[in-house]
This record gives structure tokens, sequence and C-alpha cells, in this order.
């Protein structure tokens, strides 16, 4: 039987309370820049549209979806889906969030290297992420009877998850980069309005380094217990 594992529930509670941490900071910053009107009196829907139009990306949707902090990119269909209150608001959080999912708009439209390898990516990270806990609980149990081939399949599958998190990385914080560098420019966000944005995004980031280091630690948790399990047989 597997038992207690004292170091993996330490690991796994480690990564929940730092994703915890950095979620609970996220929502506060959102909550205190959304309460900071923009001067331009320009809501979420009409900063990105206005975005859009001048990086020339004529064929992009701006359209509305529910739930918060859903706000999001579609490559698909060229839509960039903004949350209801991002979409109707006129504040920093609402500019900040509208100009960071134009700003992957832009990385589509102008193939943006990291962009183009992580949407190469996405059908083994797809593949992986649905059946690796699987075949890892399994390959833990069937490693008692016929060996930890199993469980070196589910490392390999969670491997990958953690490789797409990490070239997340570079994607979004590009995304953040764009996305100030035009507000600044066309002058939308200025002086306190700017650095509020700043913040926001900077915390929206930290949350995939959140989500990286959570994922590698783990990663390294199971090719640990993987190595004993060799090492016995």
């Amino acid at each position: 039987m597997m038992g207690f594992d004292p170091i993996g529930m330490l690991v796994f509670g480690a990564a929940m309370l730092l994703s915890m941490l950095v979620s609970r900071r996220l929502k506060s910053k959102f909550k205190k820049y959304s309460q900071m009107p923009l001067s331009s009196g320009l809501s979420g829907k009409e900063i990105a549209e206005r975005m859009l139009a001048e990086n020339n990306i004529y064929d992009v949707q701006v359209i509305s979806t529910r739930g918060q902090l859903t706000d999001h990119y579609n490559p698909v269909n060229k839509t960039v889906n903004l949350s209801e209150v991002v979409y109707n608001e006129r504040n920093v959080a609402a500019a900040a969030v509208s100009a960071h999912e134009v700003g992957h708009a832009v990385q589509h439209a102008q193939a943006y290297s990291w962009l183009s390898f992580r949407s190469k990516v996405v059908p083994a990270v797809q593949f992986s992420s649905r059946y690796m806990q699987w075949i890892i609980l399994a390959g833990f149990i069937a490693a008692q009877f016929i060996g930890p081939g199993l469980l070196a399949f589910g490392i390999a599958l969670f491997a990958v998850t953690t490789f797409f998190a990490f070239i997340t990385l570079p994607v979004e914080y590009d995304a953040s980069n764009r996305a100030l560098a035009w507000l600044n420019s066309a002058n939308i966000a200025r002086g306190e309005e700017y650095e509020g944005a700043k913040d926001a995004l900077k915390w929206a980031a930290r949350t995939y380094v959140a989500a990286a280091l959570g994922s590698l630690a783990t990663l390294i948790y199971y090719i640990m217990r993987y190595q004993q399990m060799v090492s016995r047989n």
C-alpha cells in the first residue's frame, strides 16, 4: 500500500498554499483597481477594439463572457473574450485586462514565436492532462506487483504539462508588456492609472509563475518516488 507520505503532503500543501496566496492577492489588486476610474473614460470593450485597430487587426471580435477573471483570447475563432465586469467597466483593472488579452491577439497576428510553439504543444498537453493523474495513481499501485514502468509513463505525461506551464510564462509576460506599452503610448492610462495597470498585470503573471513552480515541485517529487521504487527492485 502507498500509505501516508509526509513529503508528498508537504509538496502538495506548499504548492496549494502558494497558489492560494497569489490568487488571493490578485483578487485584492483587481478589486482595488476596479475602483480606480479611468480618466480616458473608455470601457474594456472600447479599449480592446481600439488596440486591435491600431495594430491593424480587423478579423478579431471582442465579445463578453460570463464569470470573473474568465478573460482570454481564443486563437481558434479569433475572439477576445472579456468577462462582463471588464467588458463594460471603465476603470484601470478593465483597461489592464482588456489590453493584455489583445496583446495575445497581437502575438497571434505577428506569429510570436513562443505563442506558436505553445500552440504546437497543446494537443500533447490535452492528452496528458486527461489521463496523467489516473495513470500515475495506477502506476503507484501497479509498482508493487509489476514494477514502476507504468508510473514512469505517468510521470512523463506530467512532465509535458509542467513544460507547458513554463513555456506559457514568456507568452503571458510578453502580452502584458505589449499591453502596458500600448496603454502608455495611446494615452489610455496615465500616471497613477498606468502604475495601477502595471501592478495588476504583475500579479496576474505571478499566478502563472506559482502554477509553474508548483507543477515543477510535484514533478520532482514524482521522480524521487520513482527512483526510490527502482532502487528497491
